[in-house]
């Protein structure tokens, strides 16, 4: 059980790092580079801080240990379509290589969170 939640944090963590306080820092310090990310994909700004907000709201949501499963389930599902689509607007838009794979690399540390989570659930 303990190495159950040992691998849901670490794996948690970088989710709230890289999803979460990575681009709310962003916004709040550097507002200049909150477009950089989507402005080449063709995104207008205004989608940008949409994405940056719902991010946080979600690894927030994610974090919560007594938050109802249904909420954590629709933060996971959120934050998954966020990054199933970034790689998509990246393959169809870019094609680099680095730009579509990252997305992918932090879905599957997503999945491992999501999956740990669900096992701390119905064993704890």
């Amino acid at each position: 059980m303990k190495k159950n939640k040992i691998i849901f944090w670490i794996a948690t963590v970088i989710i709230i790092l890289w999803e979460g306080v990575m681009p709310l820092s962003t916004l709040l310090f550097a507002p200049e580079q909150a477009t950089v990310g989507t402005k080449p994909l063709g995104y207008p700004d205004y989608f940008a801080y949409t994405l940056i907000i719902c991010k946080a709201l979600g690894v927030i949501a994610i974090s919560l240990p007594n938050l109802s499963s249904k909420v954590k389930e629709w933060a996971y599902a959120g934050l998954a379509f966020n990054l199933i689509f970034a790689f998509i607007s990246h393959a169809c838009v870019d094609q680099n290589i680095g730009f579509m794979l990252l997305p992918l690399v932090v879905l599957g540390i997503l999945a491992v969170s999501y999956l740990y989570n669900n096992k701390i659930r119905t064993n704890g």
